[in-house]
């Protein structure tokens, strides 16, 4: 990752075709953009490579999933459950909704802990969030089997999973909807953009008129054609750009998971000789979109141990318990209700009473085994130099 490593003619000629007709809003000018609909076509080219029946385009990872949120019904006085191992995105849509987030542990596939979201479940979840954190899947058949047995929606946040599967099966398919980011760093990007998948023809109607403030889409499904409106909405359009370097990107996508799962195959090899080293537990090894590669330690001073040896050594590793961007203990504008709201507002209500309080040490399964884990991110292009560079220091880690 990232996929603009592998920008080139095909990219430039699908935005060229965009420049051509001087249309770059996804919608109307008929006449003018000669049949050109790149955002539409990108969707329905998604939703085929997915095995989806419906896709949605949006302008980022975070706003599919506020839309698939709403889409859902979710709002005030709902609870979601999601992990506290997941990019800030995850509970930051969750409360725009006016949701309250309920963290779970993670196990060692970095993801949801099945068993802590057993005992998360209350009468107020209208949700559950799992995050297949770091382009590898959460244990989704055992969370989606509670689910049912609850009679709670499932919204699978794959952002950074594009390309994953399981036994052939894509992430993202296996909840009521599932979510996407092509960020600037992920696998295939367009930049800022996000996507929504689902099969439900109902709900991906509602994602789309929602994400265009409300506009009734029934005349022209996938595209705008109404003047009526069902409900409010808000403005998270996909411009026809974004969408002709995701179709781009798209029909690179299985090159780019074949290149990283090469590279970090190389590369855990000579992790392997690391003694007391794990690796995080893999739903489908053959499946795995192979961005980063996570590898456990015996203990805390273990793995700070090892850390400061590949830092030492020009090849330093993600340490996510430091990391303020994706582990919950490191949340502290989450933890302190930090808000620009002069009422308090989505930590309080419009009385100033607290609607909900996070104990920073809530997750110490979660703390204790992110605290033994090492990430390195693997790009679709490693350079033979550096891949030296990190084996040799990975070498020098295994006699520390």
């Amino acid at each position: 990752m990232p996929g603009f490593e592998l920008f080139g003619a095909e990219e430039k000629r699908q935005i060229q075709d965009v420049l051509d007709t001087g249309v770059l809003f996804r919608y109307e000018f008929k006449e003018q953009r000669k049949n050109i609909y790149k955002v539409k076509e990108f969707e329905e080219k998604f939703a085929k490579y997915s095995g989806s029946g419906y896709a949605q385009a949006v302008t980022s990872g975070t706003a599919a999933l506020k839309v698939a949120l709403k889409a859902l019904g979710v709002g005030p006085g709902d609870e979601v459950i999601t992990q506290g191992f997941t990019f800030v995105a995850t509970w930051e849509a969750i409360l725009e909704v006016g949701a309250i987030p309920v963290f779970t542990e993670v196990d060692e596939t970095l993801n949801m802990d099945p068993e802590d979201l057993q005992r998360k479940l209350s009468a107020k979840t209208a949700c559950i969030i799992p995050v297949h954190m770091l382009g590898s899947a959460a244990r989704i058949k055992e969370i989606i089997a509670i689910a049912d047995k609850a009679g709670i929606p499932v919204l699978e946040d794959t952002a950074q999973a594009a390309g994953c599967r399981i036994k052939g099966k894509h992430l993202g398919t296996f909840g009521r909807c599932g979510t996407f980011s092509f960020d600037s760093v992920k696998t295939m990007t367009t930049g800022e953009g996000g996507m929504i998948i689902t099969d439900d023809q109902n709900l991906w109607t509602e994602m789309s008129e929602y994400h265009d403030h409300g506009h009734d889409h029934a005349p022209n499904p996938g595209g705008r054609g109404g003047e009526g409106r069902s409900f409010i909405g808000f403005n998270y359009r996909m411009m026809e750009l974004q969408g002709a370097i995701g179709i781009a990107q798209l029909a690179k996508l299985d090159t780019m998971v074949e290149a990283q799962q090469k590279n970090k195959a190389r590369l855990m090899d000579s992790i392997a000789s690391i003694p007391g080293v794990s690796f995080r537990k893999q739903m489908d090894p053959l499946g795995d979109s192979a961005t980063f590669l996570a590898f456990i330690l015996q203990d805390e001073a273990h793995c700070k141990k090892i850390k400061h040896t590949l830092q030492e050594n020009g090849a330093g590793a993600i340490y996510f318990a430091e990391n303020t961007w994706h582990f919950y203990p490191r949340w502290e504008h989450l933890l302190s209700a930090a808000t620009q709201t002069r009422s308090g507002w989505p930590f309080a209500d419009a009385g100033g009473r607290k609607r909900v309080v996070y104990d920073p040490d809530h997750l110490p399964q979660s703390a204790a085994l992110i605290k033994r884990t090492l990430v390195y991110p693997i790009s679709v292009k490693m350079a033979e130099e550096r891949l030296n560079q990190i084996e040799s220091a990975l070498a020098k880690a295994a006699l520390a």
